[in-house]
């Protein structure tokens, strides 16, 4: 099924998508759609509608700033040009972005709210990661805060803070804690496997500063 590319902002310097599930964020595979080529190609046809000349008319530039799973629904900001880029960069490496999360899991946690924090180390065979000891070679530091949104049955839905950036960080923590992701076919024993992922977890809240005037930007959309 053809994608239809969702723009919550756009200027000279930034686009700000929603990615929804089951569209990665970046494929090298040439038969797989993305969002990456999927915001290319509107630049493109952008560029293409106000040019009058097709002579000496470069490619689109185009930088992924952050990524999300493939399964995974929610917000990204992509910068439109190396200046816009460097700036991005900078602040999700030194100051990181709001990152804001809607969960929905199986289980209720113990706490009300709580932060996490654990060791994480990747299993590139598997793509997969899981908690570890913190002297296990490649483990890497997670931390994340939580807090309960709302009960229903025996799912919880949680609103997650990232303050670090791990593969499949969110889905392995929560499944560690003994709250998996519903749907997560990776980390939750109780999801089914058959056919495409569609995991309870979305990026629907980011903030960060305008690359190029500072202005504060936050974009929010609807959990589903």
């Amino acid at each position: 099924m053809r994608q239809e590319l969702q723009i919550l902002y756009e200027d000279p310097d930034i686009i700000v998508c929603f990615k929804p599930h089951g569209l990665a964020t970046q494929s090298h595979r040439i038969s797989t759609p993305d969002l990456e080529h999927m915001i290319l190609n509107h630049l493109a046809e952008a560029e293409h509608s106000s040019s009058s000349s097709h002579k000496h008319r470069s490619a689109p530039y185009l930088a992924v700033i952050h990524r999300l799973d493939q399964p995974v629904s929610g917000i990204l900001v992509f910068a439109k040009n190396p200046k816009a880029a460097r700036n991005l960069n900078h602040q999700l490496t030194n100051e990181g972005f709001g990152k804001h999360y809607m969960a929905l899991v199986d289980g209720c946690p113990s706490k009300e709210t709580d932060t996490l924090v654990n060791y994480l180390v990747k299993d590139s065979k598997s793509n997969t990661s899981r908690v570890c000891d913190h002297h296990t070679h490649g483990a890497k530091e997670a931390r994340l805060s939580y807090r309960i949104h709302s009960k229903e049955a025996e799912q919880t839905l949680l609103e997650v803070t990232l303050d670090t950036g791990r593969h499949h960080q969110i889905r392995v923590q929560l499944a560690h804690m003994g709250c998996p992701i519903v749907g997560d076919a990776k980390y939750n024993p109780n999801a089914q496997k058959k056919g495409w992922q569609e995991i309870k977890l979305c990026a629907y809240r980011l903030a960060f500063r305008h690359p190029i005037t500072g202005t504060p930007l936050e974009f929010q959309v609807p959990f589903s």
